[in-house]
């Protein structure tokens, strides 16, 4: 065999390499691209469920505490910004907003000791709470999940393919900064 036939042979099989190389590649940012965009249905799905509970809530606590109109204007209007919300930072400040206003409206239930005994209000509260952990979750799964993408977006050979196919680094789910404050126990 001659020295070209082999030298041929060589490259073809380096160009192989190569593009079997920029497959994987590109599959895998594909793969983590879609990830996020579960991820992000997950924290969807879980955000649904706690604007469908909050208005029975709501209602649970009205019966009892009808003179604190402006917590329950506080509450309908951030449930309604989350419902609403359309990008990742806008569902971010609705989700910091409403949080900011459920809390009020426990304060308020807190001088309502009929409240807090009523069967419907504690399992309403249980079930919230469930909701408040697993978006906790979903958030962190999210963030993880966009970590990895973003990474595989930045990281060199693969930042290579990925600003040739126009992907987009992902946005994390962050909370506001008011929640980041250690919370002040008095005694």
């Amino acid at each position: 065999m001659s020295i070209l036939l082999i030298l041929g042979i060589i490259l073809v099989v380096i160009i192989i390499i190569i593009l079997v190389y920029f497959v994987y590649i590109y599959n895998s940012l594909i793969n983590l691209r879609n990830r996020v965009k579960n991820a992000w249905s997950q924290i969807d799905v879980q955000l649904k469920r706690r604007t469908d509970l909050i208005p029975n809530l709501v209602e649970t606590v009205k019966g009892y505490a009808a003179h604190e109109r402006g917590v329950f204007e506080n509450v309908t209007k951030a449930r309604s910004n989350l419902i609403n919300a359309q990008t990742v930072k806008e569902n971010a400040d609705a989700n910091n907003m409403l949080t900011g206003a459920l809390k009020s409206l426990f304060a308020v239930a807190e001088n309502y000791p009929d409240l807090k005994a009523n069967e419907n209000f504690k399992d309403l509260q249980k079930q919230l709470s469930e909701t408040e952990d697993k978006i906790a979750y979903s958030r962190q799964f999210y963030n993880d999940t966009v970590l990895m993408y973003n990474n595989k977006c930045q990281m060199f050979p693969s930042n290579l393919v990925a600003s040739q196919f126009h992907f987009q680094e992902a946005d994390f789910f962050e909370i506001a900064e008011t929640e980041k404050e250690v919370p002040e126990v008095k005694f």
